[in-house]
């Protein structure tokens, strides 16, 4: 069966006993996590998102909302999930994430734990201007942020390719608005960054309202992209809470 176009596994696993669900940033695409395929433990299989407007799926409509993006991702994932699962969001990721997890719960897929990245909690209160910044602004916001190389943003073909999709998804973030009732049972771990100046640790930490589960956190010493820099420590965090053996 064809897999559908909103979800990658770099290195299928088929003996692995979990597979992990990654969700990108803003503006990012599931290459960014394609690396993690072979770093990852053996028992681990790497399922990554594809967003819409971006890569092969550059021309596929944008999502009306987070909670909307997520059922799309939810309605593949029932398709290629046959094992006990993880989801791990960074940045915008995180929301996604966890409105994925809400959403293959209620359709009786539940997940074993979500590990949400450099995102405090949904009720803490968005940054609701980015996706209004004209060109340059955004530019000197991404380069400020860290994650977006400076010399892409001075070629115009690159900024006609990179923009808009940063602007889509800062739109959906500030849009965002969650259940308030809505709460998961699995599980949660929260990562963050010191030296990410976006985030409380206060906000990070108010993910343990979110869950009736477990909830625990884990400080790295880089700023909002400290995920792709300490790689083999988050892999060492997230392997430390897989489930055990029955």
């Amino acid at each position: 069966m064809t897999e559908p176009t909103s979800l990658r596994r770099p290195l299928p696993r088929p003996e692995a006993r979990f597979q992990l669900v990654c969700l990108p940033h803003a503006g990012g695409s599931y290459s960014v996590y394609t690396a993690w395929a072979k770093r990852l433990p053996p028992e681990v299989e790497l399922i990554v998102a594809c967003y819409p407007g971006r890569v092969h799926r550059i021309g596929d409509p944008w999502p009306a909302s987070i909670p909307a993006l997520a059922a799309d991702l939810a309605a593949d994932l029932r398709t290629v999930l046959d094992r006990p699962w993880l989801a791990l969001g960074h940045s915008m990721g995180a929301f996604v994430a966890y409105e994925l997890v809400l959403a293959m719960g209620e359709s009786g897929h539940p997940a074993e734990r979500l590990f949400v990245s450099a995102r405090e909690a949904p009720d803490c209160p968005p940054v609701r201007h980015l996706h209004l910044l004209d060109d340059d602004e955004l530019c000197a916001a991404l380069i400020k942020l860290g994650g977006t190389q400076p010399e892409l943003l001075e070629m115009p073909q690159m900024r006609e390719l990179i923009l808009p999709v940063v602007r889509g998804d800062y739109r959906l973030l500030a849009e965002y608005t969650p259940r308030p009732q809505a709460r998961l049972t699995c599980p949660v771990t929260a990562f963050a960054g010191l030296a990410d100046d976006r985030l409380s640790l206060d906000g990070v930490a108010r993910w343990r309202e979110w869950t009736s589960g477990p909830f625990d956190s884990v400080e790295f010493s880089g700023d909002h992209f400290y995920l792709f820099e300490e790689t083999d420590r988050v892999i060492g965090e997230l392997a430390d809470r897989l489930p055990a053996r029955t």
